[in-house]
């Protein structure tokens, strides 16, 4: 069986220092732009050559079209979240996977934050959405690179608000503003569309300078997806 599939990065750059970042992420819910997050528990969490490793389980729901109500009846979702965090390098990878409707609709994302050379920390995230629906997998692969989209600067503003508050006097890198560029394509195909959205993070109106968003590819996460899934997976 053939599945179709679509491909989506971002990039957002948080004007906090990497350690302000990856201490928040673990207290940005609840936040006024996550009211689709409706719990988050952790399962597993152990340190392994100097570097922590956690397992979540969060459920989210999200309002779906009225053509889509016929195959989704949106319920929650679980979503699992593995997640390592490499002091040494300053990095912090999540990987993400819905549990539930995959055969309709299933969203693989990865997501990287790193330090920048201002102190900034740069997030980027990778998104596979697959659909096995016949004749409406093209639309239903538009509709979660849509919401994919829209998740992101929700998450991003959420986020931020969280930045905010847990760390009002540790602006860095200048306190420009948030970027994110977003590159989609579908399998076989060239990119079709590509967005620029720029939030201010702070009181400042300088625009700084994009970052180029590079094209991922449908056969990278084709042939790594399962592999990914593994790397970052909590020992049994």
């Amino acid at each position: 069986m053939v599945v179709a599939a679509s491909t989506c990065r971002t990039e957002t750059v948080f004007d906090y220092s990497w350690m302000n970042v990856v201490v928040a992420y673990w207290n940005r819910y609840p936040n006024p732009s996550s009211t689709h997050v409706l719990t988050e528990d952790t399962i597993q969490r152990e340190v392994r050559d100097g570097k922590l490793f956690s397992r979540r389980l969060l459920s989210k729901t999200n309002p779906v079209p009225k053509w889509g109500a016929r195959f989704y009846n949106n319920v929650p979702v679980k979503i699992v979240e593995d997640s390592v965090l490499d002091p040494v390098k300053k990095t912090f990878t999540t990987f993400t996977r819905n549990l539930g409707m995959t055969k309709i609709m299933k969203v693989d994302e990865i997501v990287v934050y790193s330090e920048q050379k201002d102190g900034s920390t740069v997030a980027v995230r990778r998104a596979y959405i697959s659909s096995q629906v016949f004749g409406f997998s093209r639309a239903i692969r538009a509709f979660g690179i849509e919401r994919f989209k829209a998740n992101g600067n929700k998450a991003s503003n959420g986020f931020n608000y969280v930045l905010r508050r847990m760390f009002p006097d540790s602006l860095v890198g200048g306190g420009h503003h948030q970027h994110a560029v977003t590159t989609t394509s579908s399998a076989g195909e060239l990119p079709v569309t590509t967005t620029t959205v720029s939030t201010s993070t702070g009181n400042h109106n300088n625009p700084g300078t994009l970052k180029s968003a590079a094209k991922v590819g449908y056969e990278f996460f084709k042939s790594h997806a399962s592999k990914i899934a593994q790397l970052f997976s909590v020992k049994n």
